[in-house]
């Protein structure tokens, strides 16, 4: 069975971080193992507070992960401080782990503030020169690229400018009121775009960490990026059209919606 590593923080409502991603990978058919960076008193109303690990404990996690099942993918969530950035970079290095996705988490979905100003140069100086590929929103994208994207066409030139600064990767995620639900692909000077129905669904908790942990489930499965991603869209696409409707907020979305239409 391929194996999936999600370095992450807790969600404590279930629909986000770590939590989503043991879900989405397990229910792609792959086996999960965990290093939690974080854990959050959250729900689907908002974020109430933050307790982060600590960089020794977070390196034992990852120690713990490679030393006995080797990760064939690598997810990396919300990482709130530089330490622990540089931590995870250290030992994915050391260890020359592949298949590194990272969704750049900055604001949540209720839009509470998810890293420290100063994370941001430490994780694109240490993390994304080994990234396999980045998964940046519309708002992630602009503080990655310094431009407002209003537009599909500005989506393509932000993908670019994050490609080229960084040599990577990059997807970047559409929707906030630009276009439906289309991503655009940039890679080696070629973009690649995954369209995909807009489902009317308000409850969107989560869906940035279970796209990055698909990609990564579908990567260690050994497809090529690009089917690897457009696999992530159509299941979570699925996820949102099972119509989950818990909490008060932003909920959740369905994610074993296969399971549960066979259970009844």
């Amino acid at each position: 069975m391929e194996t999936v590593l999600t370095i992450a923080g807790s969600d404590s409502i279930g629909g986000a971080g770590i939590q989503a991603d043991i879900k989405t990978i397990t229910c792609n058919g792959a086996y999960t193992m965990s290093a939690i960076t974080a854990m959050t008193a959250q729900n689907t109303l908002g974020v109430k507070s933050i307790q982060e690990s600590t960089p020794e404990f977070l390196a034992d996690q990852i120690d713990a992960v490679f030393t006995d099942i080797v990760p064939d993918a690598v997810k990396i969530g919300m990482v709130s401080n530089p330490e622990l950035i540089k931590v995870i970079a250290e030992k994915l290095k050391f260890y020359r782990a592949k298949n590194i996705v990272i969704d750049p988490v900055m604001v949540a979905t209720s839009g509470s503030k998810l890293i420290a100003d100063k994370a941001v140069e430490t994780l694109t100086a240490e993390l994304f020169p080994i990234a396999t590929l980045i998964t940046p929103n519309i708002p992630e994208a602009e503080i990655l690229c310094g431009n407002k994207i209003t537009s599909e066409d500005e989506m393509v030139l932000a993908a670019k400018e994050i490609s080229t600064r960084y040599g990577i990767n990059v997807l970047v995620k559409g929707g906030h009121s630009i276009n439906e639900a289309n991503d655009v692909l940039y890679g080696s000077n070629e973009f690649l775009w995954f369209t995909s129905e807009r489902i009317e669904n308000e409850n969107t908790h989560g869906t940035g960490c279970t796209l990055s942990s698909a990609i990564a489930t579908y990567l260690a499965k050994g497809n090529p990026l690009e089917y690897a991603v457009q696999l992530a869209k159509n299941y979570i696409t699925e996820c949102l059209k099972a119509g989950l409707d818990l909490g008060h907020g932003s909920g959740p979305m369905m994610h074993n919606y296969i399971f549960s239409n066979k259970a009844k």
